[in-house]
């Protein structure tokens, strides 16, 4: 993985695609789903925290049937 593509993600520049968690998988001997999941946690984290009350506000629960 070049080195410009690792800052990126550290800065929050760019995410770890498939591509690049297959290499950092193969690299520290984890999965690609681990780092896949770290990404997806990572975004939900910040759509929680930038969308969540917007989201509470606008949409409603189903009702049960």
């Amino acid at each position: 993985v070049p080195a410009n593509r690792i800052g990126a993600i550290l800065k929050g520049e760019r995410g770890v695609t498939a591509d690049t968690a297959l290499r950092l998988s193969r690299f520290f001997g984890t999965t690609p789903e681990f780092w896949v999941n770290l990404q997806a946690m990572h975004d939900l984290t910040k759509a929680k925290a930038e969308l969540g009350a917007t989201v509470v506000r606008e949409v409603s629960p189903r009702r049960a049937a």
